[in-house]
C-alpha cells in the first residue's frame, strides 16, 4: 500500500514538475521561479489526483479536501524536498533545457530517488492510521 500511495503521489508531482519547468522555460523565467512554479503545480496535482478518487467515491468536496491535504502534505513535501534537492546538487542539471538529455536523465533520477525516499514516509503514515490509509477507506 505504501508504494502504491507512493507511486500515486510521484504521479502528482511528475505531472507538476515537467509543466511548472515547461511553462517557466516558454515564459523565460529563471531556475529559482521556474522551480517555485513546479514545487506549485507538483502540490496542485498530487492534491487533485486524490481529491478527484475521493470524490469520485462520493464524498463532498470539502470532506475530500481535507482528506487529501491530511493524506498529502507530508508525502508531497518530501517527495518535491528530495526531487528538487537532486536536481540543485546536479551539476549543470539546473540550466539543462529541455533538449538536453541531462534535464530528463536528472528529472527521472531525481523522481527515482523521492519514490524510495518517501516510500518509507508512507509506511510509517499509513502504520499510524493516516496518510493513504484515510484515503483508502473511500476506493472500493
Amino acid at each position: 500500500m505504501a508504494a502504491r500511495a507512493t507511486l500515486h503521489c510521484l504521479t502528482g508531482c511528475a505531472i507538476g514538475e515537467i509543466l511548472g519547468v515547461v511553462i517557466g522555460t516558454a515564459l523565460g523565467w529563471g531556475n529559482m521561479q521556474t522551480m517555485a512554479l513546479a514545487i506549485v503545480l507538483a502540490f496542485f496535482f498530487g492534491y487533485t489526483l486524490t481529491l478527484r478518487s475521493i470524490r469520485k467515491a462520493g464524498v463532498d468536496f470539502r470532506t475530500a479536501l481535507r482528506v487529501a491535504l491530511a493524506a498529502d502534505t507530508l508525502s508531497i513535501a518530501v517527495m518535491e524536498l528530495i526531487d528538487n534537492g537532486v536536481i540543485a546538487l546536479w551539476p549543470g542539471a539546473m540550466d539543462a533545457t529541455l533538449s538536453d538529455a541531462l534535464f530528463w536523465g536528472a528529472l527521472a533520477l531525481s523522481l527515482a530517488v523521492a519514490f524510495v525516499a518517501t516510500t518509507p514516509v508512507n509506511k510509517w503514515m499509513i502504520g499510524r492510521g493516516k496518510g493513504h490509509a484515510v484515503v483508502h477507506q473511500y476506493h472500493h
